[in-house]
C-alpha cells in the first residue's frame, strides 16, 4: 500500500498545484490518495480548480507514480516531513499553506515539532542599527535562557543576531531557509550554519541543492510565522520583508510585537506601521514581554486522570458542536466540516483544542475518532 506521504509528493510536482490548493484537496477528500483517483469531474468541485489547472493535472498526473517518485526523492533527500507524518510541526500543519514537503537538518526536538515547547520568531532588517542589534541579543538570550526557541530565516542582520544571541545562551534556534538545507545563503554565514546544526534546526520547502532565488524568501516567511507562537519584530522598514512575516502571522492568528524606534529613522518605519495597526510594544522592560509570550496557550500535553471515571469538561458552544459531529466510527476532516457547517478554519482550531483535552485523537490522513 503507498503511504499518504507520496501523495503528498506527488501533487506537489504538478505545476499549478501550491500549498494552498493541496490543502483543499486533502480537506476535500480526506486524503490525498482518494483525491489522486478522483475524475476530473470530481477534482472541478474543488476551490481553485479551474479549467487550466485541471488540464493540467490530468496530463501530468497519469505520468508520475507516488510511490516510485517518493522512493527516488527519500535517495536525494534523507531527511524530510510531509503533512502526514506525526513529527509535522504541529503549529505548521494548521495553518492554511503548509508545505507538502518540509526538509531539515541538524537536531530535532520533538517538543518543539509537538507544539510544546514555544517558539518565537524573531525577523528584521538586514542592515540594522546598533539599536536593533543591541535589542535584537538582549531579547534572543532573554527567550533563550527562558526555554523558548528562537525561530529566524539565517539572513544577514537581525536574523544572524538573533540565532548567535540564542545559541550563546545556550538555548536552541531554527532557521528557515529560502534555500535547499545543504545550501549555505548568505556564503558568509557558513560558520553559523554549522553552528545551527548542532543546537538547533535548519528547514527548508526547497529540495536539496535549490540555489537562492528572490521569489523563494517571501514565501519562506510564512512557515517563520507558521512555526511561531509569537513574531517579534525588532527594525524594519517599509520595504521589508519581516512586513510580510508580520502579515501572515496576523493571517495565522499569531501575536505580533514590534519594537519602537525614532519617527525619523528609516529603519524604525516599519515597525511603527506594525505599531500603528495593533501590533504590541516590545518595551523596555523584558519581564513584562516574558509574562505576555508565556501566556500564549501552547499546545501542552494533557495529563490522564488516575481517577476510574473522569467527567467530560464543559466545552465552549464550538468545541461541542465539533464533538457532536462524532459517532463511533472515525471522520475525515472535510466530512466534520460539513457536519458542523462551520469553516474549515474553525473546525481545525476546535479540533486541534479537543485533541489536547484528550477528547479527539487524530489518525493518519487527517481523520478524527473520540479519544
Amino acid at each position: 500500500m503507498v503511504e499518504e506521504g507520496a501523495y503528498w509528493l506527488a501533487w506537489a510536482q504538478i505545476s499549478g498545484i501550491g500549498p494552498v490548493l493541496l490543502r483543499r484537496l486533502q480537506q476535500h477528500f480526506g486524503t490525498l490518495a482518494t483525491a489522486w483517483n478522483a475524475t476530473k469531474v470530481q477534482l472541478g468541485e474543488v476551490e481553485g480548480f479551474g479549467f487550466q489547472t485541471l488540464e493540467k493535472v490530468v496530463q501530468q498526473r497519469s505520468r508520475l507514480h507516488p510511490e516510485e517518485l517518493f522512493t527516488k526523492h527519500q535517495q536525494e533527500n534523507s531527511h524530510f516531513w510531509t503533512p502526514a507524518d506525526t513529527d509535522y510541526p504541529r503549529l505548521l500543519l494548521e495553518t492554511p499553506s503548509p508545505p507538502p514537503i518540509l526538509y531539515y537538518r541538524g537536531e530535532v526536538e520533538l517538543q518543539e515539532n509537538l507544539g510544546q515547547k514555544p517558539m518565537v520568531g524573531i525577523v528584521g532588517t538586514r542592515q540594522p542599527s546598533e539599536y536593533g542589534i543591541r535589542w535584537t541579543r538582549q531579547i534572543s538570550t532573554a527567550l533563550a535562557k527562558n526555554g523558548f526557541t528562537v525561530v529566524s530565516g539565517m539572513a544577514e542582520g537581525i536574523d544572524t543576531e538573533s540565532h548567535i544571541a540564542a545559541m550563546k545562551a545556550g538555548g536552541r534556534t531554527i532557521a528557515v531557509l529560502g534555500t535547499g538545507v545543504d545550501v549555505i545563503y548568505p556564503h558568509k554565514n557558513r560558520d553559523l550554519y554549522k553552528q545551527i546544526l548542532s543546537a538547533g534546526l535548519v528547514v527548508s520547502e526547497y529540495p536539496t541543492k535549490t540555489p537562492p532565488d528572490r521569489t523563494h524568501f517571501p514565501r519562506r516567511n510564512r512557515i517563520i510565522a507558521g512555526l511561531s507562537r509569537a513574531i517579534l519584530v525588532i527594525e524594519a522598514p517599509l520595504k521589508s520583508g519581516a512586513l510580510i512575516t508580520a502579515t501572515y502571522a496576523n493571517e495565522f492568528g499569531r501575536d505580533v510585537y514590534a519594537l519602537p524606534g525614532r519617527v525619523d529613522d528609516h529603519p524604525s518605519q516599519g515597525c511603527l506601521k506594525l505599531l500603528n495597526q495593533g501590533a504590541s510594544f516590545i518595551l523596555k522592560e523584558l519581564d513584562e514581554l516574558l509574562t505576555m509570550l508565556g501566556a500564549i496557550p501552547q499546545i501542552d500535553g494533557v495529563e490522564a486522570s488516575t481517577a476510574p471515571e473522569q467527567l467530560m469538561p464543559t466545552l465552549s458552544p464550538e468545541l461541542q458542536t465539533v464533538m457532536n459531529a462524532f459517532s463511533c466510527d472515525a471522520l475525515p476532516f472535510d466530512l466534520i466540516v460539513q457536519q458542523t457547517g462551520m469553516a474549515a478554519g474553525s473546525v481545525s482550531g476546535a479540533l486541534l483544542q479537543l485533541e489536547l483535552m484528550d477528547l479527539v485523537s487524530q489518525l493518519p490522513g487527517m481523520r478524527y475518532q473520540k479519544s
